[in-house]
Order: structure tokens, then C-alpha cells, then sequence
């Protein structure tokens, strides 16, 4: 217990027992708040109720592999045409890391491969509804789409896709070779706990691991001394593209993301809003999701194709790309466009997007502020967006594609 406490001429003052304080009722502490705010208080309290939480987790409990504990499978001599399952959640129209992960199927449909898509929900969602959303929003992907089965067999080689389905094939499959490939260092999604420690033990469950990009390579050897064959970042110079003649150039561009915070929400409505308030007549463009909530007036564009977002890059001076982990495909595919990306620093980072055409910044809301300030006011736009595009003019996904499939084939060959 602490001394009591005293007044200034050093008598002791009366500390009043807690019983005797005011207390404020539930009522009074929501009193005068918005319909908004107690629309979330109250969600947020009926979700710590019931531990809805819980439902986050993306695997069912046994499915979770044990690096120290796996079960032995079993490795056959490949056939001429080897068969391949992808274990994959099921994704959403417009999923830049799904769009990755399909780029490299497709090249090993091409080199031959016989590949299926085995679609992994916890919450058993209809796969009919996820076939027809695959196959509307990416036609090019022509693979069987089936449900990862309780026990996987059938396959030469099983690729996982993520932290949680390595844990599923090391747990499901009791057959065929295993590889990862490895788009983020997904440990830094999570603080440090449980499911932190869970996606670092699906590195050393014995997989052939595949990093994108030298961020991923290099922090799967710095942070726990595990070794990846490394597949080169690409962009899509197809679908993102310089407009000829270019457009006149007003205003920025954000990809928004709310509930990922490793893009940088919060970060991003405070840079923009001190953005805002010195150039308060340059246009905000946000797609991805919807913003209603911040103190800066914006153009809401929602989920845009390819070739939509090409055409809103061609017409804003800057963008804002934020990422904490591995960079995203968008600062790339803004550059394709003209349009100048200011993204956070990070030393990791700058391995796979080496270009000096990018701006970084430091991750404050007013060094991000201060760059797309600077971006906007760059006397020469329209050279300036010109050697943006040219600097990745003749990029695409196909090096990647070509070194993923050299790595299959490997895999599939070794004794």
C-alpha cells in the first residue's frame, strides 16, 4: 500500500475509501456518444463475450502440425505427367497474393503439370461458391477446384500456400513431396504468442521452401536459420501500363485496407489528412475498401479489375503503398502506370524493390505526408512519370514462374 498522500504544508490528506468515491454508471461513460460509436462498443463487447476470436484462427486444432513430431510420409517415383495439389484458403475477388499463387499454377500447367486446386476452410464454406468466384474472377486459371479431403492422397507433390495449410499437409497428407511457397514472412502478422510461434514451426516442418523475393530469403535465414530456394518478384507490364498520350494528373491514390494491419491503415489516414490540410484541392482516390470514416474528403472507387486500376494510376501524380511486411505488387504496378510510389522504409524491403524511382519514407504519418506533398508539387510530371514506367518497362511474372517450375521439377526428381 502506498504512503498517504499529503498536502502541500506536509499534513496528511484524507484519501476517501473507494466505496465513498462517485462512480460513473455504464449509462453516464456512453452518454453523448455517436449512434456509430456505441454500435462498435457494443460489438466489441459481444464479441469478448462469446470469444469470438477464437473464430479467427484459420485451421481446426488438429490440423496443426508439430515440427518436432511428424507423422512419416511416404515419396513415390514421379510419373511422366506429375500430379500437384495447391492447398489454398478460399479467396475473395481481387486477393493480390491469390493472383501470385495462380500465376505460378499456371506456369506449371504449361510445363506440363497435372494441378489441382484444394481449396482448406476451417468453416467448411460451400466450394461451389468458391469454384464459380475463382473462375469468374481469374478465367485464365484452369485447374481442377476441389476440397482438401481429410486424409490428401493422390499426389506426386503437394504445395502449401500459407503458415496454416503447411500445417495442414504436414497433418493430412501421408503421401507425396512437400513444398512452400513462401510469399511473406507471415510470423510478422501476428504478435508474439501462439500463432506467431505456429507460422514460424511451419518453416522446419521439413518442406522444400520457396521465398519471393529476397525479403522473404533473407528473414527465413536471419530469423531462424532456414534455407529457401528464391524466386524473383515480378509485375504485370500487360494490365498496368502508360497511357499514350498520358492524362493530366490530379491527386493521389491509397489502397485501403482496414482490418490488415500490416498495411498501414492507420498510418495512412493520419499521412493523409496532414495531406490534405496543405493541399486541400488535390484529389484522394481510394479503392480496396470502402472509407467513410476520416477527416478528409475522398473518391471512393471500392474493388476495381486490372485494368480499372491501370486506368486510375494514369491519372493520379503519387500513390501511397504501404506494407510492414513484404512489399506489396502495388508500388510496381504504380510505377508501370506513371505514377510515383511513396512507400515506408524498410531495409528488407528495399532487396526486393530496388528502384529509384520509388519514394521511401520513414513510417510517420508526417515523413508519409511530407513525401506525397513532395510528389504531387514535382515540377516535371510528366517526364517524371515517363521514366517511372520506363523503369520497369519489359517486367513479368514469367521469371518467376520459370524459376518456381525449375524448383518443382527438381523437387520431383531427387532422390
Amino acid at each position: 500500500m502506498s504512503a498517504p498522500e499529503q498536502d502541500r504544508t506536509g499534513a496528511r490528506a484524507r484519501v476517501a475509501p473507494t466505496s465513498d468515491r462517485p462512480r460513473r454508471g455504464p449509462l453516464a461513460r456512453l452518454r453523448g456518444r455517436t449512434p456509430a460509436y456505441l454500435l462498435r462498443f457494443a460489438a466489441l463487447q459481444l464479441y469478448d463475450r462469446v470469444d469470438a476470436g477464437r473464430l479467427l484462427f484459420p485451421l481446426h486444432e488438429g490440423d496443426l502440425a508439430d515440427s518436432q513430431h511428424l507423422s512419416p510420409h511416404e515419396v513415390h517415383p514421379a510419373p511422366a505427367r506429375p500430379r500437384i495439389g495447391w492447398v489454398v484458403h478460399p479467396p475473395s475477388a481481387g486477393s493480390g497474393g491469390h493472383t501470385t499463387l495462380f500465376r505460378m499454377i499456371a506456369s506449371a500447367v504449361g510445363a506440363g503439370f497435372d494441378c489441382t486446386l484444394l481449396l482448406y476452410n476451417r468453416h467448411d464454406g460451400d466450394v461451389d461458391y468458391y469454384r464459380q468466384v475463382i473462375r469468374h474472377a481469374w478465367p485464365w486459371l484452369d485447374v481442377r477446384i476441389e476440397a482438401a479431403a481429410e486424409r490428401i492422397i493422390g499426389f506426386d507433390a503437394l504445395v502449401a500456400s500459407s503458415w496454416s495449410t503447411a500445417h495442414v499437409i504436414a497433418s493430412r497428407a501421408p503421401e507425396g513431396r512437400r513444398l512452400y511457397f513462401i510469399q511473406d514472412y507471415e510470423p510478422f502478422f501476428s504478435p508474439r504468442g501462439s500463432e506467431h510461434a505456429f507460422a514460424q514451426d511451419s518453416y522446419r516442418l521439413g518442406f522444400r521452401n520457396i521465398a519471393l523475393g529476397e525479403m522473404v530469403h533473407e528473414l527465413l535465414r536471419d530469423e531462424l536459420g532456414v534455407a529457401s530456394d528464391l524466386v524473383p518478384f515480378g509485375c504485370d507490364t500487360e494490365a498496368y501500363e502508360l497511357a499514350d498520350p498520358q492524362p493530366e494528373r490530379r491527386g493521389i491514390a491509397w489502397y485501403a485496407k482496414r482490418g490488415n494491419d500490416r498495411r498501414g491503415y492507420r498510418h495512412a489516414t493520419r499521412a493523409l489528412e496532414l495531406f490534405h490540410e496543405r493541399l486541400p484541392e488535390e484529389p484522394i482516390h481510394v479503392y480496396g475498401d470502402v472509407v467513410a470514416d476520416v477527416r478528409f474528403p475522398v473518391v471512393n472507387h471500392g474493388n476495381m479489375t486490372p485494368n480499372a486500376l491501370s486506368d486510375l494510376y494514369n491519372g493520379v501524380i503519387a500513390g501511397l503503398a504501404l506494407s510492414f511486411t513484404n512489399v506489396s505488387l502495388v508500388p510496381e504496378e504504380m510505377l508501370a502506370c506513371g505514377a510515383i510510389p511513396v512507400v515506408n522504409e524498410d531495409r528488407y524491403a528495399r532487396m526486393v524493390l530496388d528502384n529509384p524511382q520509388v519514394v521511401w519514407a520513414d513510417a510517420t504519418p508526417a515523413a508519409l505526408a511530407d513525401a506525397l506533398v513532395a510528389a504531387v508539387a514535382h515540377p516535371r510530371r510528366v517526364e517524371r512519370a515517363a521514366a517511372a514506367a520506363a523503369s520497369v518497362r519489359g517486367r513479368s511474372w514469367e521469371p518467376t514462374g520459370e524459376a518456381f517450375v525449375r524448383v518443382l521439377a527438381d523437387e520431383l526428381t531427387r532422390s
